[in-house]
């Protein structure tokens, strides 16, 4: 019990994964991102949003479990689970953002420019994406003055999970 109690007073927060529209919580991309957090000392939740690819009702399910969280709170999120962490990061003034191939600008969306602070949001996009062009990100960086990396690969990013993990490693630095 006392090496328990250790473990949770070490924590330095809780950081939510946000799939996409066509993948589910327990993706490659997310599961690497999430030992990365796990492993610097974070808390992670994966919820399960593949019941809808409604993105309002996905950012509901997120308000709803991040309700009354008391602890540090980041969001990871990629495709439409980027929009939907930077739709909830104002409401939930969560500590940062790191949002995958965001689905900013993207058609059918209600909302085409979520509001983020740039202090702690960086993006993450490939140059190849055929899903949602990196133009988008780039577009969406400049308006809130948040760091983008653009790295050789497609929306899925799958060739890139060593270098996601670096660069979420250093943006986790950044959030302590």
């Amino acid at each position: 019990m006392h090496l328990l109690m250790e473990v949770v007073l070490t924590q330095k927060g809780l950081i939510h994964f946000i799939h996409g529209k066509e993948s589910g919580p327990g993706g490659s991309k997310l599961a690497a991102l999430s030992s990365v957090a796990l492993d610097d000392g974070w808390q992670v939740s994966h919820l399960d949003y593949s019941h809808t690819t409604d993105p309002i009702v996905r950012l509901e399910q997120l308000l709803t479990a991040c309700s009354g969280e008391e602890r540090p709170l980041l969001l990871v999120g990629s495709s439409m689970g980027g929009w939907v962490a930077a739709e909830a990061a104002e409401r939930l003034g969560v500590r940062g953002v790191f949002l995958i191939a965001p689905a900013v600008y993207t058609a059918g969306y209600p909302n085409q420019e979520p509001l983020v602070r740039g202090e702690r949001t960086e993006i993450v996009h490939g140059w190849n994406d055929e899903v949602i062009p990196y133009e988008n990100a780039v577009r969406f960086a400049r308006l809130h003055q948040c760091t983008l990396h653009l790295v050789p690969g497609d929306h899925r990013l799958s060739a890139c999970i060593p270098l996601l993990c670096t660069l979420f490693s250093a943006y986790l630095a950044q959030c302590e």
